[in-house]
């Protein structure tokens, strides 16, 4: 064995290394002994160990590859900067030096033959086979002084490390090489270590000793496994060039990334060939993975050539989120959000083609069984609300979305029953229909969208509205509902199911209850074709921010504006600005500026709104110009744009109706806005200018419902300019296909030697027409 520390100047970081390892043993305290059994627990990690493939190492024909070393250098410094101990296994050494070497003999071939034949020869110069033990010492040197230099920018030491597999076996080398590893990393130094390739023998084939407890080093992975269990470390991350283990061979047809991997489950994989620059393969590094697994260190197999998510793949996975393949030795009872979804689709398929009359059988069942079972529902949400409650985390306006009442549930069984009335025209229902040529007969008919992935936070009643949507659009559902609401998501999605067996299709509705993150939901973009958030403005941000590939359904404020014109009703402007804010502050279509018309200052409608809104105890923000006109104003407003959710609002004074237009343009959402005047003109006027979703006159923001719409039932409000705009009803979960009925006709025939012509003619659609 040969060690050599890679000395770099003294930093702040190992001034107080006690300090380090006080609080890495705080920030990790797990003792290592069993692997961890989910990809969240991954951030409890200490010690972890990176295994770079030569793949990840080199690029083709240009030796290293520079800027993926870069950042992978950037991640292990800053890990190791947080208290964690860092280990490298690098390969890398053997293909650097072999295209060290080539490029050296390429260079004194093209000088000798350019001297002696001319440069005509230099086309026919060929390149000699390598010994592989030559190429290790030639390019070893080199990958460690880059490294060295890499880190140093960081202030981080590094040291190399050699070894064979005789430092393995031999027990005082083993010892010695242990002992070394403990004490670089109590200096807060980063071991990088690698085969010594140029001494080591050629790997001697099935040379594992029985029962596991030995693993031979042959190649980096096995070299990986065996020092993550010598060194008790709590993760290793093996990167490669593929983006994980897959169920049959990257890029044939129907591979699927298998994204946790359990002992027992090899018979179910197909492996392909090695990569273009390493000795190992996948089978030898999954037969590594679970010999470190089954030493109590958790593995993940990941691409480290092109990264996916943020681009920081080892930061990813040590934050938990879902990069590559993670390997574990606890296999959940139900199944993957993977396979949810596809059982959804299929069971999604089936509802599609039922008839109109059996979706709305579905749906009045599920109707029937809000109120059926109301005590149970009701009792399951006062054990959510009561948990809520004592754990302090939720804030006021949550708990007030999280709570189900008697007639909150009634509401609810009374939209299910419009909706399965007013949706029987709606699958397969024909939009268009024409005649291209005698014959040749097209149509536009309605389609569901396919699977809708509908994210949701302390809105239980959200569950039973979204899936009689589902149903009645033909559209497969996956659900994922906040932990503040999962008893009440439980017995609701049990419902569903209840409703939907009636005619065999209990799986096109699925309850997520895994330990799924949104972010990883949101990159199912080969499972999922619509994302629809329900929830705070935050969570809506970060799912339009995190879905990638998948269009999402929503908005991500609900900044709404009532504007009270100089000649508004005093009468009617109480009413509506009381019902706009108090009726429900914690909805989205809830009131949030006030905006007043400067002549009404000073003023009994002024005076009487103001009293109203401190008898219903709603916390006033002023406006800039609002707090100018004031000697002693309430607090004043420290953003126009800000979505209060509770008791409390912002007033501000506007000189026209104009003026209060543009105020909505610059500092609104797009949303919900609102004018109280008796001026039909100005009213009209308002209306056509706003750009929002929904624009009312003279009644309340709160309008803005898909059930008070008439819709039956909606998934959400949409602020989006295309699809779907406003309260989303049934009509926004269904799109459309093109069918065409022919007798054998060909594009052809309709050229200029061709026997037919273009006709293009509308034929009326008779009422309740369907294909």
């Amino acid at each position: 064995m040969l060690a050599r520390l890679a000395l770099c100047s003294p930093s702040p970081s190992r001034i107080r290394l006690s300090n380090v390892r006080a609080y890495a043993q705080s920030k990790f305290p797990r003792p290592h002994g069993k692997s961890l059994a989910h990809r969240s627990e991954l951030k409890k990690a200490k010690r972890i160990v990176v295994k770079l493939g030569s793949a990840v190492v080199t690029r083709d024909e240009c030796g290293l590859a520079l800027g993926r070393l870069a950042s992978i250098v950037e991640q292990v410094a800053m890990l190791q900067n947080q208290g964690r101990e860092m280990m490298i296994v690098t390969s890398g050494a053997v293909a650097f030096g072999k295209q060290r070497l080539r490029h050296e003999i390429l260079l004194s071939q093209s000088v000798r033959q350019a001297l002696h034949s001319g440069q005509n020869q230099l086309k026919e110069m060929s390149v000699p086979v390598f010994e592989a033990r030559a190429c290790a010492a030639a390019g070893q040197s080199g990958l460690m002084a880059l490294y060295e230099a890499m880190f140093t920018q960081y202030s981080t030491c590094t040291a190399q490390i050699l070894v064979t597999n005789l430092d393995f076996y031999d027990e005082q080398k083993r010892r010695n090489l242990n002992s070394t590893l403990h004490e670089l990393l109590r200096m807060n130094i980063v071991p990088i270590i690698n085969t010594n390739d140029a001494v080591v023998p050629p790997p001697v084939p099935n040379s594992d000793l029985q029962g596991g407890n030995v693993i031979s080093i042959k190649d980096n992975d096995s070299l990986a496994a065996r020092l993550a269990v010598e060194m008790k470390a709590d993760l290793l991350i093996a990167l490669s060039d593929v983006e994980g283990l897959y169920d049959r061979p990257p890029g044939t047809d129907d591979a699927k990334l298998i994204d946790i991997f359990y002992p027992g489950d090899q018979q179910s994989i197909t492996y392909g060939s090695k990569s273009r620059v390493g000795i190992g393969g996948m089978e030898a590094k999954v037969k590594a993975a679970l010999w470190a697994l089954q030493g109590g260190t958790s593995v993940v197999i990941a691409n480290g050539t092109h990264p996916k998510i943020t681009g920081h793949v080892i930061s990813d996975i040590v934050e938990g989120k879902k990069v590559g393949t993670f390997f574990s030795e606890v296999k959940p009872a139900g199944p993957t959000v993977e396979q949810q979804t596809e059982m959804a689709r299929h069971a999604g398929r089936a509802l599609a083609s039922l008839d109109p009359e059996q979706r709305g059988e579905i749906i009045c069942s599920l109707a029937d069984l809000l109120t059926e079972k109301k005590d149970e529902i009701l009792s399951a949400n006062k054990r959510d609300m009561e948990l809520a409650t004592s754990s302090g985390r939720l804030s006021q306006p949550l708990i007030d979305r999280l709570s189900l009442s008697s007639s909150k549930l009634n509401s609810l069984a009374i939209g299910l029953r419009q909706l399965a009335v007013s949706s029987r025209d709606s699958v397969g229902r024909v939009l268009r229909r024409t005649r291209v040529a005698n014959n040749l007969e097209l149509e536009q008919i309605t389609v569901p969208i396919g699977v809708l992935l509908v994210i949701f936070e302390s809105r239980p009643d959200c569950l039973p509205q979204v899936s009689a949507l589902a149903i009645a659009s033909g559209n497969a559902l996956l659900l994922k509902g906040g932990k503040e609401a999962s008893n009440t998501n439980r017995i609701l999605h049990q419902l569903a199911q209840e409703a939907l067996s009636i005619h065999g299709v209990a799986d096109a509705i699925q309850l997520v209850s895994t330990r799924e993150e949104v972010e990883d939901l949101c990159r199912l973009d080969k499972l999922i074709d619509l994302i629809i958030p329900r929830g705070s403005s935050q969570l809506v941000k970060d799912i339009q921010r995190a879905a990638k590939g998948i269009p999402v359904l929503g908005h991500s404020e609900g900044v709404c504006h009532v504007y009270i014109d100089n000649d508004a009703s005093i009468d009617r402007a109480i009413d509506i600005v009381r019902d706009s804010k108090c009726d429900y502050p914690a909805a989205c279509n809830a009131m949030e500026t006030l905006l007043i018309h400067r002549d009404l200052l000073r003023t009994p409608i002024f005076d009487q709104i103001i009293d109203m809104l401190r008898t219903e105890q709603v916390k006033i923000h002023a406006g800039p110009r609002f707090a100018s006109h004031l000697t002693f104003s309430p607090s004043e407003v420290k953003s126009l744009r800000t979505e209060y959710g509770d008791l409390e609002c912002c007033i501000e004074v506007v000189d026209s109706m104009q003026d209060a237009v543009d105020h909505i343009h610059k500092y609104g959402s797009s949303h919900t806005d609102v004018i109280v005047t008796e001026n039909e003109e100005k009213a009209e006027q308002f209306l056509q200018q706003v750009d929002s979703a929904c624009v009312f006159w003279n009644s309340s923001s709160r309008f803005a419902d898909g059930y008070r719409f008439g819709l039956g039932a909606e998934v959400g409000i949409s602020t989006a300019r295309i699809h779907a705009r406003g309260p989303v009803g049934l009509e926004g979960l269904l799109t459309t296909k093109w069918v065409l009925r022919g007798e054998g006709h060909t594009v052809a025939d309709f050229s200029e030697q061709g026997s037919m012509k273009y006709l293009h003619e509308n034929i009326p659609i008779p009422s309740g027409g369907f294909s």
